[in-house]
């Protein structure tokens, strides 16, 4: 990191990212912002059942927070993080909402560590514990650990259950998902960010017109109302569960890696070394503020956006006025109540058929780690380091100690984390097999 011509910028910026918009571009400007991190910030709090004026609160002013704290250098915008779906879903099941709120605050509290531990000794023992043969699977593991979500809701009428196979449903979701695989695929510019967006809003249209979209909340919610937050001690009573906290914190580190690489790409593109000014450490710690704010309200945990950060590379407006217009325009809608029922009044198949396309995508994201980093499974220590992981990920193996006072459980997704790092971290480097 030390060579700076890896911070060269790539072109000339439109707006530099201390410069102002013009007052007539600026609403238009924030709006792409907010456009490109939509579909994907509601998408998390539809699946795990938290309220979404929460998670658009949250991102809001969790955003806003990351500016406060970054000193307004990095333009970055937080929206919810995919990786916690799985464990939010599984936290709510099985244990108390105080429970599964506090365990992913203690997930921005290592965030905050983290940052602080990076700021005492840098970042090669995040890089030594975290390879891509660990994180590629992770990755892997986080996406196809939901592929039955996106499945039994294309399908199902009651997709928790897996009751209620219905034709239409599957119809409507197809549909979504080839107008969201060709907003993806065949469209430049703006538009190839927004593919989840535009499929959401015509698979509603569509499910209009198959008369499965229920508007009674829509008509009798209000303009304006107080968001739909959790609040402690008032709707949920804090409680601290460790196996639960063990669950959501080594996801962690696996979302800490992706944000150093948001960092690096940012870095590029931005044509300065954040990792130095205003530093890596202030960026995580951020992220991990934001995180513990949106927990305290109920909202998901954040994390940067790779969707934002095409945004910034396709207009080269780098401007962190624009980044703070999307996040004050994201608190307001919180407040609109119409707005938060509309989306609420999204049937699950169009989710379904947006989720076949995402969740695929994570998956491959891990495997594109896993090629661009030149992982070499001619060796045998990183086959069976992915191997593991995969299998006790998507298997969701789970690790059940009860007894002696001690109420400690760790399943699927985190299990394969800590999985890997220790293979990793015990298993001989050899040279490839011949």
């Amino acid at each position: 990191m030390e060579n700076e011509t890896l911070f060269e910028r790539t072109s000339k910026p439109v707006l530099d990212v201390n410069e102002k918009p013009k007052p007539t571009q600026w609403a238009l400007l924030s709006m792409q912002h907010l456009f490109a991190m939509f579909g994907s910030t509601v998408l998390v709090p539809f699946l795990t059942h938290l309220p979404i004026s929460a998670a658009l609160l949250a991102s809001g002013i969790g955003t806003l927070l990351y500016i406060l704290i970054t000193k307004a250098k990095i333009p970055a915008y937080l929206g919810s993080s995919f990786a916690f779906i799985t464990p939010i879903i599984t936290g709510i099941a099985n244990h108390s909402l105080g429970d599964m709120l506090v365990a992913l605050f203690m997930s921005g509290v290592m965030y905050v560590l983290i940052g602080l531990f990076i700021r005492l000794v840098g970042i090669n023992w995040l890089m030594h514990l975290l390879p891509p043969v660990v994180v590629g699977p992770v990755i892997m593991v986080i996406g196809l650990s939901l592929a039955p979500t996106a499945v039994n809701m294309a399908m199902y009428e009651n997709a928790g259950e897996m009751k209620g196979y219905n034709l239409t449903y599957l119809l409507v979701a197809i549909i979504t998902l080839l107008v969201t695989i060709v907003m993806q695929g065949c469209f430049r510019g703006f538009l190839s960010l927004i593919p989840m967006l535009i499929g959401i809003i015509v698979g509603y249209v569509v499910s209009v017109c198959f008369g499965i979209v229920n508007f009674s909340t829509v008509i009798h919610a209000k303009w304006f109302q107080l968001p739909d937050i959790y609040l402690p001690f008032k709707d949920y009573t804090p409680s601290f569960h460790l196996g639960l906290v063990l669950v959501m914190v080594p996801i962690v580190f696996v979302t800490v890696s992706e944000h150093i690489g948001h960092q690096m790409v940012i870095n590029k593109i931005v044509g300065r070394n954040f990792f130095k000014n205003p530093g890596l450490d202030k960026s995580i710690i951020g992220d991990g503020v934001s995180t513990m704010l949106a927990s305290v309200i109920g909202g998901p945990p954040s994390t940067t956006y790779g969707e934002n950060i095409g945004v910034l590379a396709i207009t080269k407006i780098y401007s962190i006025y624009v980044i703070g217009g999307a996040a004050l325009i994201a608190i307001i809608l919180g407040f609109i109540g119409k707005f938060t029922a509309l989306v609420s009044s999204i049937p699950t198949p169009v989710m379904g058929g947006v989720s076949i396309l995402l969740f695929g995508i994570i998956a491959a994201s891990g495997l594109r780690m896993l090629v661009e980093s030149k992982v070499d499974f001619a060796q045998n220590r990183n086959l069976v380091i992915a191997s593991v992981i995969l299998v006790i990920g998507i298997g969701n193996l789970v690790f059940n100690l009860k007894g002696l006072g001690i109420n400690l459980q760790i399943e699927g997704m985190a299990l394969a984390a800590l999985a890997g790092i220790i293979l990793n971290l015990i298993l001989p480097q050899h040279k490839a097999n011949k």
